[in-house]
């Protein structure tokens, strides 16, 4: 299957954050009793206004990008964190994830995309291959660390209940 995250179609960056982006900054742990996946996207930044007020306008586009240094996702292991980000449709690249973010990111079927070398500022936009990014504003590529195949084919099928789904489906046929 190919990989739903790679376009020759520009990626607008809608916000640029920096290093150690924590999974309370990004779903605040006082909102962990709404737990409904339809509740848990309007909370995503809650307490960033400009940044929440921007992915709940409804003005972002599908694909759009979040730019992150490095430990992005670092702290608690609530999977509200990916599953606030996924109901935008949202790509997120960092220089690199925190190792638990990343697990649940993928078993939710947010894409996400490790570039260490990433360059890029809100507004920027990005098209995303299978080796790089390539920041059409600024002129320059970056590469990209792929996931293993079997962790972005979960991605690929939308988190692990589908891929799951999918899999025991394609052994019955």
């Amino acid at each position: 299957m190919a990989n739903p995250q790679e376009s020759n179609q520009p990626r607008l960056v809608v916000s640029k954050l920096g290093d150690d982006i924590s999974t309370d900054a990004i779903y605040p742990g006082r909102f962990m009793a709404t737990v409904l996946p339809t509740e848990t996207p309007k909370l995503a930044f809650a307490d960033d206004a400009e940044l929440n007020g921007k992915l709940n306008s409804g003005t972002v586009p599908e694909g759009s990008v979040i730019v992150a240094g490095r430990n992005f996702g670092c702290g608690s292991s609530r999977e509200q964190a990916a599953s606030c980000l996924r109901g935008h449709g949202v790509t997120i690249v960092a220089r690199a994830f925190a190792r638990i973010f990343l697990q649940n990111s993928i078993n939710l079927g947010l894409p996400t995309v490790i570039c260490p070398e990433i360059e890029a500022d809100q507004g920027d936009e990005l098209v995303i291959a299978a080796d790089h990014i390539w920041n059409k504003t600024k002129d320059r590529k970056f590469a990209i660390v792929p996931l293993p195949a079997a962790r972005q084919a979960i991605i690929d099928a939308g988190g692990l209940i589908p891929y799951t789904r999918r899999r025991l489906l394609e052994s019955r046929a």
